[in-house]
């Protein structure tokens, strides 16, 4: 059926393919996957195997009964930034609001300061260090938002810094143009004039560069209107650039239905999601990224509507988040435990939700399963089901991860 090389044929695995529609992880006791160029080549039981290569001789592992899953995907980060906010954090604990600090000149913005003034060689030392926390994790791939330079030149600069992050790692980034994330200090006093520069000038120039695999926006009252995010939307669809949208974090801006409107790949945060928002969103295919770590820090209480979503269909994913200022949180396994306490969703819900949903948010078919055909991002835990994932908190099993085919951390047992 095959030769031996760049073959690999893992056995005695509990295999979670994640491979159907179903809400769970689809696990194959005692399974084994045959790997060969990158690929996935075959799954199915050890016994099969044995049956089924015989005659192949082909380089075979034991996996002793772990869990063998998807290599794992944080769909939502903004990674690459300049600076610190933990000043922030004080003054949340001191009772005041995320909309307050905002409004007073930190948030975003104060970010975007930090990353203006910092250069290209700092901004990868920095995002080096974040992501491989997250390799830690059993991550093989990250998707990775501008939003912190909200110039061209830093936008662009941080972007270009996402992009090459592959170069020194072993991961697939997928980057998104978040222009539409706050109103510079420049533009302080001229909101239609910033979202001009952003529909006629940045955002041509960023997908001319081929920076971004994605445009994202921030819908909400201390960001930019439905109206507003629309024409930014207009422009990525002329450009033939697909969306995603931060909507209903805050308030219920009617964002989320906005972007399912516009075929987006994903509407992310939902805390304030409605039905009508929920519906719309099955309809147009939408994803939706839950981001328990912003909730967490922000000390949100109303939470996003999980029964709802999962009554219409809707794929849900989970992402760290990972930011500055509402969700420094650097372990998307630690992201996987608080969706279970503070969602109230499955494990079985959450793997999926960092797999093949979170694949589904990025546009990405290639991946997030254990199915012939695809890649062979694989991760191996010291655990048998998922929720030996979900369960330790800040305690992350990974025991070996395979990125493409190859084995690039970690170790058989």
């Amino acid at each position: 059926m095959t030769s031996a090389s760049n073959t690999q044929l893992l056995t005695h695995a509990t295999v979670a393919t994640c491979a159907s529609g179903a809400s769970d992880a689809e696990l194959i006791e005692d399974g084994a996957v045959l790997i060969e160029n990158g690929e996935i080549r075959w799954v199915g039981t050890s016994v099969e195997a044995t049956s089924e290569f015989a005659q192949c001789s082909l380089p075979t592992s034991s996996c002793s009964g772990r869990l063998l899953t998807p290599g794992l995907i944080d769909c939502h980060t903004h990674l690459v930034y300049g600076g610190d906010r933990s000043i922030e954090f004080e003054q949340r604990l001191m009772g005041k609001s995320y909309e307050e600090i905002a409004r007073a000149g930190g948030g975003i913005v104060s970010s975007v300061q930090a990353t203006r003034a910092a250069s290209a060689h700092e901004l990868m030392q920095t995002a080096l260090h974040r992501l491989d926390a997250l390799l830690a994790s059993g991550v093989t791939t990250v998707e990775i938002k501008s939003g912190y330079g909200l110039d061209l030149d830093t936008e662009a600069r941080c972007l270009t810094v996402a992009r090459k992050l592959s170069e020194h790692r072993p991961i697939s980034v997928a980057t998104t143009y978040l222009g539409a994330h706050a109103l510079p200090p420049e533009f302080t006093n001229d909101r239609e004039g910033y979202v001009d520069f952003v529909v006629n000038q940045a955002l041509p120039e960023i997908a001319d560069r081929g920076l971004a695999d994605a445009v994202d926006g921030f819908c909400e009252g201390i960001a930019f209107s439905t109206q507003e995010i629309a024409r930014v939307f207009e422009k990525a669809r002329a450009l033939g650039i697909p969306i995603k949208l931060h909507a209903e974090q805050l308030s219920n801006l009617g964002g989320a239905k906005l972007a399912a409107s516009f075929g987006a790949l994903s509407a992310d945060h939902l805390e304030y999601l409605d039905e009508e928002g929920v519906v719309a969103m099955a309809e147009g295919g939408t994803v939706a990224v839950l981001l328990p770590g912003a909730f967490y820090y922000l000390r949100e209480t109303r939470k996003p509507p999980v029964t709802l979503l999962r009554e219409h269909g809707v794929p849900i994913a989970i992402a760290t988040d990972l930011n500055p200022g509402s969700s420094p949180v650097h372990s998307l396994i630690a992201t996987m435990n608080m969706a279970c306490v503070l969602f109230e969703l499955t494990p079985n819900e959450v793997l999926r939700g960092v797999t093949v949903a979170a694949a589904q948010a990025l546009g990405l078919r290639d991946r997030g399963q254990i199915k012939p055909g695809l890649r062979a991002d694989l991760a191996l835990w010291s655990t048998t089901a998922p929720v030996g994932l979900c369960y330790p908190l800040g305690h992350a099993p990974c025991q070996a991860v395979w990125f493409a085919g190859d084995l690039v951390r970690g170790q058989l047992p």
